[in-house]
């Protein structure tokens, strides 16, 4: 071979998408409404963390080290997409969730929750840009958790768009636990935000001197699960507890959740935390939790027709226990749950509503992949 088709040929096998088509692999689970059908789309991830479907189906990927991605229909992976923010990919950190602005068919708008690198360590940040083919522009960082602080631990990052088109951001207590219940400071927050970043107005927290601007809620641990109620429009999270007492929430504006003050977790070591209260006034009780801990992330309500069984029903992914938990709803109580896809072994870091009606979920490791969950006629 020549050097000229040498080069050409180079430069066009640089060009091709990282993965080729998959040969779909699939697994039958048993359960209370009959099999559950896991196939995997794609595969190839390190890490992946976050998943938003794109209008025409196919869905951006984040990878944990700080590479954002497209996955085509025929789960081939695209490079990854320039302009992304520099993320501190440390512990816990990276690049983590995306999201998708109400109006992205006439905006093009995408968000990224991220560990911004800077003086003191690293903080949650929230950036914005154009999606133009693989390329995000104008990219910009509109919010950001203060003060930076080094450690690797408790990001949040879920992001959630309500039906009235502002922007919910979650972030952890970072491993500084007192920081939760401090205002002035951005760790173990919900926040409540307009598209363009700027607080979202009538927050009552924005009264007291010092607070954080943004601040709907506080004393949260680490929200790693956050999605809009399909009936009331709420938002409703969860976030991991310690060694026990991960719990969902929904979240009322200026209440105070109780982190580290009171907790059904303890230390992991196995010591109680502070006196080692449940309760406290003035403190919010969970909607549900867990314990021993599941090491709760990702969150979707199902909502299709396709699997009428599943309809009105919440599904939570497990990272400790490495499962998929079906949630049965009366109102805001949790009435039953369910445990899906017990012996995959997979950690499930993200859990999402797909076009086609069926579950998708994202697995937490070095050759990460995106999975269809299905529910077979019986």
């Amino acid at each position: 071979m020549t050097r000229r088709p040498l080069a050409a040929f180079l430069a066009l096998a640089l060009a091709l998408p990282a993965a080729s088509t998959l040969a779909a692999e699939s697994r039958d689970f048993a359960s209370e409404n009959g099999p559950v059908r896991v196939t995997t789309v794609a595969e190839g991830l390190e890490h992946p963390w976050g998943l938003a479907f794109l209008p025409d189906g196919r869905m951006l990927v984040t990878e944990r080290p700080g590479r954002l991605r497209i996955v085509n229909a025929d789960g081939t992976l695209s490079r990854p997409i320039a302009g992304v923010p520099r993320v501190q990919a440390r512990g816990q950190g990276g690049l983590l969730d995306v999201v998708l602005h109400p109006k992205f068919a006439e905006n093009g708008l995408v968000y990224l929750s991220f560990s911004e690198p800077g003086s003191g360590g690293a903080g949650t940040s929230v950036a914005r840009g154009r999606l133009d083919g693989e390329t995000l522009r104008d990219v910009q960082v509109i919010f950001r958790q203060s003060p930076k602080v080094d450690t690797g631990f408790h990001y949040g990052s879920r992001l959630v768009f309500d039906r009235s088109g502002q922007l919910w951001v979650s972030t952890g207590d970072r491993g500084m636990q007192d920081s939760a219940q401090d205002l002035t400071r951005g760790q173990g927050k919900l926040f409540k935000l307009n598209d363009d970043g700027t607080p979202a107005t009538a927050l009552p927290l924005a009264a007291r001197a010092g607070t954080h601007p943004g601040v709907f809620s506080y004393g949260h641990r680490n929200i790693q699960g956050m999605a809009l109620h399909p009936q009331t429009g709420l938002v409703w999270t969860h976030e991991h507890g310690p060694r026990g007492g991960d719990e969902i929430n929904v979240p009322r504006a200026g209440r105070n959740y109780g982190w580290p003050v009171i907790t059904y977790g303890i230390n992991y070591n196995g010591t109680t935390i502070g006196d080692g209260l449940k309760e406290k006034d003035g403190m919010e009780q969970p909607l549900h939790q867990w314990t021993p801990s599941i090491g709760a992330s990702g969150f979707a309500f199902y909502t299709a027709d396709r699997f009428p069984a599943w309809k009105g029903n919440a599904f939570v992914g497990s990272l400790a226990l490495t499962h998929l938990q079906r949630l049965v709803l009366d109102g805001e109580r949790v009435a039953d749950t369910e445990v899906l896809l017990d012996d995959w072994n997979e950690r499930i870091r993200d859990v999402r509503q797909g076009p086609d009606g069926a579950l998708y979920v994202l697995t937490d490791a070095r050759n990460g992949q995106v999975a269809k969950v299905e529910l077979l006629a019986r």
